[in-house]
Formats: C-alpha cells, structure tokens, sequence
C-alpha cells in the first residue's frame, strides 16, 4: 500500500566532544594570526632600519660635499695667490701649475660629491616611498651627542632574542604547528555528537494520529581503520613542527650572532670618530705650517699639495665616520628589536 504524505522539518546536529582536536585547531588558529602580526611588525623595523641607513646615508653624501666645497674654496684662494706671485715673477709657473692642478682636483672631487649626493637622495626618496626624487632638508641633531654604544653583549643579546618580531612570528608558528600536530593525532579518537529532528507531517495517513514527530539522540563516532591516512598525516605534522622548531633555533642563533658583530662594527666606528678627529687636527696644523712655509718660501709646492690632500683626506674620514657610527647605531636599534 503506498500513503500520501507531505512532512516537513528541521535537524540539529551539536559536537560535543572531540577530546582536543577542535581546541588544538583553534589554538593553531590564533598563534598563526600572532604569528602574522608579528611578521607586519618585522617588515615595520626592516623598513625603518632601511629608512635610518638611507638617511644617515644621504647626510653624510651632504655632508662631504660641503668637505669638497670647502676645498675648492681653499684651493682658489691659494691658486690665485700663487698665480699672482708666478705673474710677478716671485713664484715659478711650475708652483702655478701645481696649484691649478690641485684646484681641478678639488673641482673634481666636488662633482663626485654632488653625484654621491644625488644619488644617496634619490634612494632616500625611493624608502620613502616617493616616485620621483625629492629635495629633502637633512638636519643631523645626534652628531653632537654621541655616546659609545652599550658595553654589556650579552645585555643586546638577551633583549634581541626577547624583543625580535620576526623571532616572535618565527616561534609563534613553530608554536602553531605543534597544536596541529597534536590535533592530528586527535583524529584517532572517537567524537561524540548530539543529534536531534523535530517536525511536522499536515499530510498524512489515516494511521498516524499526530501531525507532530521528533527524535533525540548521541552519536559516537569511532575510528577503526582508514588506511593508515591519520598515522600519515599525524607524522606529516610532527615533521612540519620540528622543521619549524630547527628555524627558532636557527634564526636564534643568527640573531646572536648579528647582535655581536653590529655591535663590533659599532665599537670601531665609535673609535674611528677619535682617531680620525685626532688626524683632521693634525692634518690642519701641518696644513697650517706648510702654507706658512711655502708663503716663507722654506718649502716647495708639492709640500703644500700633500698638506691640502692630507687634510681634505682627514675630513672625509672623519665625516663618514660619524655618519657610519649612527648607521651602525640603527643597526643596533633593528638588530635588538627596539
């Protein structure tokens, strides 16, 4: 006999246990969200540290063509004085050529300067983020103030490997994979669900008397054998955790070792601003002494020559050593996480 029927209704099914499984999923979850603010906050510092050498960078490429500009000036000075004594016939033309020959020097040395300069701007524009180079103003406010870097190694060494977001994102995922792998090996127990149907029937056979039908019920669910699929994915996990957990270890110990030798580097550029203020001083008082005695005529123009490429050398290093220290000071910044 065939009924007629028309019945309609509506089927809640609720996990209520999966031993794990589900809060290891969402814990994995969360740590990969860490994980990847984290890395937002390692790609802020690489960008800042980029920032900080271009513009330590481009002041100091300002910086030496003022130097270079300096020197021109000098050597002017001195060539037409040396031109008007050659003329009077109180300095031989070859002292003449000897002092145009060093003022084309110095010509020269600013057009490199000024092309250094250029250059060094146009990278700052681009870190910036700007398409077409722009004029910046550069104001140096630290070169006056600066402090030798901290003494104490093992102190940046242990904030780096607190405060590194790219060691925190790192370790946050190997934390994540752990999770999971524990959720995959969650998938050898039984789940335990609850299940229910409520509806109604307004077209029915005679023998059945309520339109109204429902039923409640728990399902578990065992798993008994899939063909060795969880045991595989169970070890694909345990692998992934402790790849993740040699790249902490990895990354930890690049880390010491990038904080020591940015620390090193920071060490000798903070001596080379002694050593090379030393030698600006020395090379202006034997600059000094060889322009009285030449004018005296005790000494010759190569003397001279030697004393103003001694001296203009002595800026240079002492200008970039300054900028250097900063850079390296930035370094610093970066590689500790501040």
């Amino acid at each position: 006999m065939v009924y007629q029927r028309a019945a309609g209704g509506a089927t809640i099914s609720q996990l209520i246990t999966d031993f794990g499984r589900t809060s290891n999923l969402v814990a994995s979850a969360g740590l990969r969200a860490q994980a990847q603010a984290a890395e937002q906050m390692a790609t802020a510092a690489d960008v800042r540290l980029a920032v900080d050498q271009a513009f330590y960078r481009a002041l100091a490429a300002q910086a030496v063509v003022e130097v270079a500009k300096q020197t021109v000036a000098f050597r002017q000075n001195n060539s037409d004085l040396i031109s008007s004594l050659a003329d009077a016939k109180l300095k031989s033309t070859l002292d003449k050529s000897f002092a145009e020959v060093n003022l084309n020097q110095a010509q020269l040395l600013l057009l490199d300067a000024k092309n250094a300069e250029d250059a060094a701007f146009a990278d700052l524009s681009t870190v910036l983020g700007y398409e077409r180079q722009q004029d910046f103003g550069l104001v140096d406010d630290g070169s006056a103030t600066l402090v030798s870097p901290a003494s104490d190694l093992n102190v940046l060494t242990d904030l780096a490997l607190r405060s590194r977001p790219d060691l925190q994102a790192l370790d946050d995922q190997y934390r994540a994979a752990e999770r999971f792998g524990r959720a995959e090996h969650d998938l050898w127990r039984p789940t335990i669900s609850a299940l229910g149907v409520a509806g109604g029937a307004p077209v029915r056979a005679d023998e059945i008397a309520s339109p109204w039908y429902g039923a409640a019920g728990v399902n578990v669910n065992i798993p008994l054998f899939n063909g060795f699929l969880y045991s595989a994915r169970a070890k694909e996990a345990d692998y992934r955790t402790n790849a993740a957990q040699e790249q902490v270890r990895d990354l930890r110990n690049r880390i010491s070792r990038d904080v020591r030798v940015t620390w090193l580097n920071a060490q000798s550029a903070y001596q080379r601003i002694a050593v090379t203020g030393k030698l600006l001083v020395q090379a202006s008082q034997a600059l000094d002494l060889a322009q009285t005695r030449y004018q005296l005529g005790l000494s010759s123009i190569v003397e001279l020559s030697q004393a103003e490429l001694a001296k203009t050398s002595a800026q240079i290093d002492n200008t970039n050593a300054r900028f250097d220290y900063q850079e390296s000071l930035a370094a610093i910044r970066y590689q500790t996480g501040q």
